[in-house]
């Protein structure tokens, strides 16, 4: 089921419509009728102002009058073209900062009404490397925004702080896939990412057609002993089922994601992240007399496509 904002913009929407429909098809006529009245018995036009005197619209449907286009409009472009959301974590870094606000075009995979998420129209599949939105498998009523590493049949693993994998074998191919090492180099730049005290290796890594920076801490060991056990495979290995979809955190090692819970299914996806409208810095100190939500900057230099 879609969220708690989804579900309350859809049912604000429907009772401001329903509000302006009864008094469009019920409350109208009898205000026409009884200004028409009023006319007839003193043998002249009322003016505006003195029919709305005379038969004034209710105050509650003027608002739903007001008020339902825009909500309507706007519950079309969240629902099926774009929704924005905020990244509030660091598990995308340095692909998403915590404090970027993104824009996840909702048509990317299909369209899904915004009550009960039944698909309505199939359009695309992830591919490989998509930075996607989906509900968190666990717990649906959470957003988890992460990068499709595995498509359905493919052979994952991550071991040792490197990423192999094997894609899915099809029929129509005369010979399967190999298991393949995914490209990465160390990247020397001025941006350096910490986790506490300790600077993160950032990475370039090629996945697939997408040339994307992954961060992976040197203090932090093996934690195969907290992934996700899939039946018939070694600990650190998962085989993606029909259907479904293996995703990771660009920041390898701070990042809860399907290494740790399992698989993303394909009617959890809600979109692909398209474009940063907004960074703000939010490195506040806590002895600030301010309140540690409010930003201390805008990151610029930010704005633009997702990679």
């Amino acid at each position: 089921m879609a969220n708690f904002y989804s579900v309350l913009l859809t049912a604000i929407t429907i009772v401001a419509g329903l509000i302006w429909l009864y008094d469009a098809k019920v409350q109208k006529p009898k205000r026409r009728a009884r200004v028409e009245a009023e006319e007839k018995r003193l043998q002249q036009t009322l003016s505006d102002e003195a029919k709305e005197r005379l038969a004034p619209q209710g105050s509650i449907a003027e608002f739903a009058q007001s008020v339902f286009p825009i909500l309507f409009v706007i519950l079309i472009l969240r629902s099926f073209v774009y929704e924005p959301f905020r990244i509030p974590s660091a598990s995308m870094m340095p692909t998403l900062l915590e404090g970027d606000f993104i824009l996840v075009e909702k048509f990317s995979y299909s369209l899904r009404d915004p009550i009960w998420r039944k698909k309505l129209v199939e359009i695309d599949t992830p591919e490989r490397g998509d930075v996607a939105v989906f509900k968190f498998p666990p717990e649906p009523s959470l957003d988890f925004i992460k990068r499709i590493v595995g498509l359905p049949g493919d052979r994952i693993i991550y071991r040792n702080k490197t990423l192999y994998i094997q894609p899915a074998c099809v029929e129509s191919m005369t010979q399967c896939p190999e298991l393949e090492v995914i490209e990465r180099n160390l990247e020397r730049t001025d941006d350096i990412f910490f986790n506490g005290a300790t600077p993160l290796q950032q990475f370039r890594e090629q996945l697939g057609a997408v040339s994307h920076a992954t961060l992976v801490d040197p203090s932090v060991g093996n934690r195969s002993k907290y992934y996700f056990q899939q039946a018939g495979t070694a600990r650190d290995e998962w085989i993606v089922p029909e259907g479904a979809y293996f995703a990771m955190g660009d920041n390898r090692d701070n990042s809860e994601d399907s290494r740790y819970w399992g698989f993303v299914p394909e009617e959890n996806l809600v979109g692909r992240a398209v474009f940063i409208w907004m960074s703000f810095e939010m490195d506040r100190q806590a002895s600030s007399a301010l309140p540690q939500w409010i930003p201390t900057g805008i990151r610029w230099q930010r704005l633009g496509g997702v990679e």
